[in-house]
């Protein structure tokens, strides 16, 4: 597609920071409980990362080839910023949990077979992140309408208006800020089934069972052979050998 290419001013790319709301937060502090703590790197790689396919239209726009701005800031582009996103949250919860079950395995003398069928494998930890990243639909969405404006401009011939791209621009971006706030949600909800696992292993006692049992069973055997070497009840053929070996000592 040949584009015909506007002015640089027209075809600014528009400051993204504002629209990406509460995930340009600054970390959460060293112990914080809030939701997503523990994926602050995670949020502001994926804050970079979208300033990054920023930069790189405002390189193209500032050159006057409105072509190379939109395809840096593409659907493609900020879907796989997303993906990326998604997947390395789902694999620091899997790794959490894991970490964390068998440390509770360890110290409650967990059964190892038991624990193996606990940790999450790699289809458990993309099944994770399908549930993550299910509250992106409306980020999709806005994508697919970022990508409409080109869609239009390829079938009709003509450039988009720079005003529409940079509309779908920033709804991009507000829609990215409500998919991570679902993404942590999501991570929290996921923490709250993976800590009811892991207090379950923590809490396991050995069933006392088999010891009682045992206890029992030695207790009624040494019971019997008293009665037995003590002249009490008959002595059975099995043992007249230990009986009467017991009887010449006494």
């Amino acid at each position: 597609m040949s584009l015909r290419p506007g002015s640089a001013a027209a075809w600014e790319v528009p400051e993204l920071g504002p629209s990406l709301g509460r995930l340009t937060d600054a970390p959460s502090f060293p112990g914080s409980r809030s939701a997503g703590s523990g994926l602050d790197d995670i949020r502001l790689r994926l804050v970079t990362s979208v300033f990054e396919l920023a930069g790189a239209g405002r390189s193209y726009a500032a050159a006057g080839d409105p072509d190379g701005a939109m395809a840096a800031l593409n659907r493609g582009a900020w879907l796989a910023v997303w993906e990326r996103t998604v997947s390395a949250a789902a694999e620091r919860l899997a790794r959490t949990a894991n970490t964390r079950l068998a440390a509770a395995a360890t110290e409650s003398h967990y059964p190892a077979g038991g624990l193996r069928h606990l940790l999450l494998t790699a289809d458990d930890t993309r099944a994770v992140a399908a549930r993550l990243g299910a509250g992106g639909g409306a980020f999709v969405a806005a994508l697919d309408e970022l990508e409409q404006t080109v869609h239009a401009a390829d079938s009709t011939g003509k450039v988009p208006l720079p005003e529409v791209w940079q509309s779908a621009l920033t709804a991009a971006a507000r829609r990215l800020e409500a998919a991570w706030l679902a993404l942590e949600a999501g991570a929290a909800e996921e923490g709250r089934r993976f800590e009811r696992e892991i207090h379950r292993v923590h809490s396991w006692r050995r069933p006392l069972w088999p010891l009682w049992a045992l206890t029992l069973l030695v207790l009624g055997v040494a019971t019997y052979l008293g009665l037995v070497l003590g002249g009490y009840v008959p002595v059975p053929p099995a043992l007249r050998g230990l009986a009467e070996f017991w009887w010449t000592r006494w």
